[in-house]
């Protein structure tokens, strides 16, 4: 594991790489008490070349910076940051799967140490990173489709709230409505805000809608950021700047809500919906469950030939199968072939 404290007297201490171990804490951390701490989620892959390499990393350190700012704790140099998470994977590169259907989870994580019970901005904090060797996200498999339960009574994020910051705290209120979600046969929670119930993000992903519009054109369709409900997603990013270079549909930030999803449906518009993020990168959904009403999405009618070809894009940059600037080498092969002989 990667760690380094924070100290407002002294600043930065000096970086480690150790083994891992757990940490050891005074029973009044804020991190316990006022959820003070954050996360990123990002992986590295070993190319079909013998590289390792990670995905867009500096879009996460960003995230994580922002999300920084906005728990109350310090900033930290985001291409130091990477270079430490690069030298973790570099000593731990034997984790790193030889499969290009897995991949080494990175989390970074940044924690308040106060020791103070008190709602205070920390004096102190630990900025660490561990590692595990990750296959798919769904035990369905890596491309099946999910179903989702949709009810308007929960509401994950809101406006002038954190919905759109990498924080704990956004994910453990949703367990229990994810346990709900099994409990009436889906997979993932849709997750609904507003009197219209807009559509915001489904699991811990963000959600896009392909159809064709109500002026007759192919759109592709997600929740802008602007509304500060949702995630700005590295997987999010990358699908809208991919669609956009294509230029073979329509390319659309903006609100939309579950009475324009079932009015696609009826009219026979909608094309596909999914999900997408880090873990799963992309997730056809075939099925929504709206309050008590079944929908079912017709993603898999026609092959989800939009889900998969994104799908295929990506992991061919992230698998090295094609270049691209959004892949960072972390080892190159000739380095990784040196150690591995070792």
């Amino acid at each position: 594991m990667f760690a380094v404290e924070w100290t407002r007297k002294k600043g930065w201490g000096i970086p480690q790489i150790k083994p891992l171990q757990n940490l050891s804490m005074h029973p009044a951390t804020s991190a316990l008490h006022y959820a003070i701490q954050l996360f990123e989620g990002m992986k590295a892959y070993r190319t079909v070349d013998n590289r390792i390499a990670m995905f867009r990393p500096m879009h996460n350190m960003d995230r994580m910076l922002r999300t920084a700012q906005r728990a109350a704790l310090p900033e930290f140099d985001k291409e130091e940051f990477l270079k430490c998470i690069s030298e973790l994977i570099r000593v731990d590169n034997e984790w790193v799967p030889f499969s290009t259907k897995a991949s080494l989870y990175i989390r970074p994580t940044f924690i308040s140490t106060e020791q103070t019970l008190g709602v205070n901005v920390p004096n102190s904090a630990l900025l660490y990173c561990i590692l595990c060797p990750v296959g798919p996200y769904f035990e369905t498999g890596a491309f099946e489709p999910v179903s989702l339960m949709a009810d308007p009574k929960y509401i994950r994020a809101f406006p002038g709230g954190v919905g759109a910051y990498k924080l704990g705290s956004n994910y453990g209120p949703t367990i229990e409505v994810q346990q709900e979600a099994q409990s009436r046969g889906c997979q993932q929670v849709l997750w609904l805000y507003g009197d219209d119930h807009e559509v915001t993000e489904v699991g811990t992903m963000n959600v896009f809608v392909y159809w064709i519009n109500e002026e007759g054109e192919k759109e592709l369709v997600t929740m802008p950021l602007s509304t500060g409900i949702i995630l700005p997603g590295v997987t999010r990013n990358s699908l809208i700047e991919l669609a956009s270079d294509w230029g073979e549909f329509k390319v659309t930030e903006r609100r939309f809500n579950m009475g324009d999803v079932k009015k696609a449906l009826k009219e026979n518009r909608l094309i596909e919906m999914f999900g997408a993020g880090t873990a799963c990168v992309v997730c056809p959904i075939n099925r929504i469950l709206y309050m008590d009403e079944e929908l079912l999405i017709p993603t898999m009618d026609s092959g989800a030939e939009l889900s998969k070809r994104f799908l295929n894009v990506l992991t061919d940059i992230q698998y090295g199968r094609v270049e691209s600037d959004w892949s960072h080498t972390v080892m190159d092969s000739s380095e990784a072939a040196r150690i591995h002989s070792i």
